[in-house]
């Protein structure tokens, strides 16, 4: 559900469900001050100890959701060394496999950049990732041709190895993008921030304080929590996952190649 919502929907819903939350517990606290010894001292120590408790959650789930935006930039740079690996290697092929295999990888390249824009799961992302697809298996076929033409030789079974390992790192990155902090622990992270601060509120109120805290603590934890999220969101969140190593591979691949074709 999460990952469906655009930022400023997310956003919304965040705060919307925080901030009613905060505001009921205040209401519910100036009814409750007209008898405040019968509840004072049972609600306090309840919202301390789950304010500890939604603490420890929260933290949780935001090395989750941190873990995995790591892990998904490490992916995109992976991605782009064994492309790169395989580019450099398909210039030691003899012809015309070789110029055929340049244009191809060029073409994967381009469409391991469109994949770090596209939304997981989405039918844009499928149709990207089944075009790199068909691109392996031609490359792969030249790559055999290449073998077949020249059995003892080291430069077509280096450039095999290298064009496995890029094949193998698509799995790898796409499984990455798919996966996701479930949406249990997403809500249990909203509701129980929410019910925190709502006892917070409650408290506070009851005590005659001033809720202006309570929302401000409220706007705090709002703004962690979509933090978290939005972590876990990394082509529609405003934290994005950066395609800069695959760009700048896109940039040494449209230089001429450094080695000359093999006689």
């Amino acid at each position: 559900m999460f990952f469906s919502l655009d930022s400023w929907e997310l956003g919304v819903l965040i705060f919307a469900v925080i901030g009613g939350a905060s505001a009921a517990g205040v209401l519910v606290g100036r009814y409750a001050r007209r008898d405040p010894d019968s509840y004072r001292e049972p609600i306090g120590v309840l919202q301390g100890a789950l304010l500890g408790v939604v603490g420890l959650i929260l933290a949780f789930g935001l090395s989750l959701a941190v873990g995995r935006y790591q892990d998904r930039r490490a992916h995109v740079v992976d991605d782009a060394n064994t492309i790169g690996t395989a580019y450099l290697r398909a210039q030691t092929i003899a012809e015309p496999r070789r110029t055929a295999s340049l244009a191809l990888l060029r073409r994967y390249n381009d469409l391991a950049i469109r994949l770090t824009f596209e939304i997981p799961e989405s039918a844009a992302i499928t149709r990207t990732a089944a075009q790199q697809g068909a691109i392996q298996q031609d490359l792969w076929r030249l790559a055999g041709q290449a073998m077949n033409g020249a059995p003892v030789a080291s430069a077509p079974r280096l450039y095999l190895d290298s064009l496995n390992d890029m094949i193998d790192q698509q799995t790898v990155r796409l499984a990455g993008l798919n996966n996701r902090v479930p949406d249990a622990v997403l809500w249990l992270e909203l509701l129980g921030a929410a019910f925190a601060l709502g006892l917070l509120a409650l408290y506070l109120s009851m005590l005659g304080r001033g809720v202006i805290p309570v929302f401000g603590a409220a706007a705090l934890v709002s703004v962690l929590v979509l933090v978290t999220f939005d972590l876990d969101r990394p082509t529609r969140g405003l934290i994005k996952v950066p395609a800069g190593p695959l760009l700048a591979e896109r940039a040494t691949m449209r230089l001429p190649p450094a080695a000359p074709a093999p006689r």
